[in-house]
């Protein structure tokens, strides 16, 4: 059994994360009290008990990697590291944190202030996200090239799975890329709630400004291997990542090509750690013949670990 840990994006925060985590197991309870105490206001009340500032960018990142932080944790403890990482957007701090290239308190206060940066990048209304289900790569890319213009642009931001693509960029022309997509067969359209167009070059300022930031942080060697969403490869060494997270923040996450690169590496099993399921059912997509497995609460927790031993027991 070979296994990689994947790390959960934004848009998995929910009310209640993390909780039942942090009132059984101390490791937990550690986590969100160090992100407490480095962000300066109670993080573990928001993600405990919700509220509309959860879904606010500047928020929900630093929620979701705490929670995250705090799974792979338990898991490290309880299971030793894997033989590869990967994050999806957001995610791929955490799987850096997870590989030792952060330390945690600098990737919290990091990641708030990424989430500040991306929701400043474009005017309220000037930018958005459109999810295109059931059209391939090609028939998307061309609807995006169609409105792409020297004044206004939409790509094909997030390929998260075969028939499940992500467009972002200008509002109209996202709308004109929709409308597009969906007369040549796309199943839907659906908008996404987001603070802007992310993952294009409309995040550039987003970049600049968290440019000296990832600059002055200190960094250390991986203790295993992560793939990152810009070019679905190993991350070669440290001093590579604040260029490929500068050019992450305005550029598509390749999911599904880094899960078909991490399988092509030997892994047969994938443990999602954070809020949700999006990534094992995202998974499951790319690479339908993998194990997939979660760790979230206690009862996902327990159940990952049976499987884990129930998996080493018959090898």
């Amino acid at each position: 059994m070979k296994i990689a840990f994947v790390f959960s994006g934004q848009g998995a925060q929910a009310a209640g994360m993390g909780k039942t985590l942090y009132d059984n197991f101390d490791v937990c309870r550690k986590t969100f009290d160090e992100a407490d105490e480095a962000l300066g206001f109670s993080l573990t009340k928001l993600c405990f008990e919700g509220g509309t500032a959860l879904n606010d960018t500047e928020y929900a990142q630093p929620a979701i990697l705490t929670h995250s932080m705090a799974a792979y944790r338990l898991l490290a403890e309880n299971s030793g590291t894997p033989a590869y990482a990967a994050g999806l957007s957001l995610g791929e701090y955490s799987a850096l944190m997870a590989a030792g290239v952060f330390g945690f308190t600098d990737a919290v206060r990091l990641v708030r202030a990424r989430g500040r940066f991306m929701a400043e990048a474009v005017p309220a209304g000037m930018g958005a996200m459109s999810a295109i289900l059931g059209l391939s790569e090609e028939l998307t890319e061309q609807a995006c090239a169609e409105f792409t213009s020297e004044t206004e642009s939409v790509i094909c931001a997030n390929y998260n799975a075969p028939g499940q693509l992500v467009i972002s960029g200008a509002t109209s022309a996202v709308e004109r890329a929709e409308s597009l997509c969906l007369a040549a067969g796309a199943k839907r359209a659906v908008r996404l709630q987001v603070s802007g167009p992310f993952h294009s070059a409309y995040m550039r300022p987003a970049a600049d400004k968290l440019a000296p930031l990832l600059g002055d942080m200190p960094m250390r060697e991986f203790s295993f291997p992560v793939v990152t969403n810009v070019n679905a490869e190993i991350i070669p060494c440290a001093a590579a990542v604040p260029a490929l997270l500068l050019q992450q923040i305005q550029s598509p996450v390749l999911w599904s090509q880094s899960v078909q690169m991490i399988c092509a590496l030997g892994v047969d099993t994938f443990i999602e750690l954070g809020p949700g399921r999006t990534l094992s059912a995202l998974v499951k997509k790319c690479a339908p013949g993998v194990r997939i497995y979660n760790v979230e609460d206690t009862v996902s927790f327990a159940k990952t670990m049976a499987a884990l031993q129930e998996s080493e027991g018959q090898e």
